[in-house]
């Protein structure tokens, strides 16, 4: 077998994580969108609550295994799990969960994306000229304040700030620690809401997701959004002062 072939098979054979994770999150989304619903977990609550009052533990590891495919695949339910995290183990213990468990599926996804399509967009973009050259070359000088800000952003979806910087060639270290550290607020939020769920079950209502646009939690999530932009600014400043 010739060196391009080769070159050629190991190229597919490092595609194929992103492959399967794409095929699996376009497959998972048009089959559960059915069920990773609140209704599902109203259903269920009581069988939950007695498995977690018997093992804790078991469900615990469970729960982390289940977040971490949903997150690592893409699939819906995300912030329907974050909730589930807080109904079932509380605001301190869940969010731990939560946030463990959806590092360790942005960590997967970012692996594969690198593996699959990062490492040759990268270098494309590290022998591009112009723009675009310019827009990685400062990805790089501000690479930990950019990724935090992809995590506080709101309006920022999960996978794009988990793919995004794979395809652009960030360092992995970096990127852990922006993921664990930058998705603490909105985990906290969530799991938050989750706490309550069993009150709103009672009562035969929907939960009210409206908390996400209160100024006491958007507020303070902004504040760390200029906060994380402060350096990029304070970098821009002194280069133009420097010119």
């Amino acid at each position: 077998m010739s060196d391009t072939a080769n070159a050629s098979a190991i190229r597919r054979l490092r595609q194929m994580p992103l492959i399967v994770i794409l095929f699996v999150a376009l497959l998972g989304g048009f089959l559960l969108r059915d069920y990773l619903t609140f209704d599902t977990l109203a259903a269920n609550r009581e069988a939950l609550v007695a498995y977690r009052d018997a093992h804790f533990a078991a469900l615990a590891a469970i729960f982390v295994c289940v977040y971490v495919m949903i997150v690592a695949f893409s699939l819906p339910g995300a912030a329907l799990t974050s909730m589930t995290g807080g109904f079932l183990f509380g605001l301190v213990a869940g969010t731990a969960l939560n946030v463990v468990s959806a590092t360790i599926g942005a960590v997967l996804i970012f692996l594969a994306a690198r593996a699959g399509l990062g490492a040759a967009l990268s270098a494309r973009l590290d022998a591009s000229e112009g723009t675009v050259k310019r827009l990685k070359d400062g990805l790089r000088e501000n690479e930990i304040p950019v990724l935090f800000l992809l995590r506080l952003v709101p309006a920022v979806p999960f996978f794009a700030a988990n793919l995004i910087p794979a395809l652009v060639g960030v360092k992995l270290r970096n990127y852990v620690l922006t993921t664990a550290l930058g998705i603490i607020p909105g985990a906290i939020v969530f799991t938050w809401i989750g706490v309550g769920l069993g009150e709103v079950f009672d009562r035969g209502e929907t939960p009210d997701l409206s908390l996400l646009r209160e100024p006491f939690v958007i507020g303070p999530i902004l504040g760390l959004c200029l906060l994380a932009a402060l350096p990029i600014v304070l970098k821009a400043w002194r280069g133009r002062k420097g010119t």
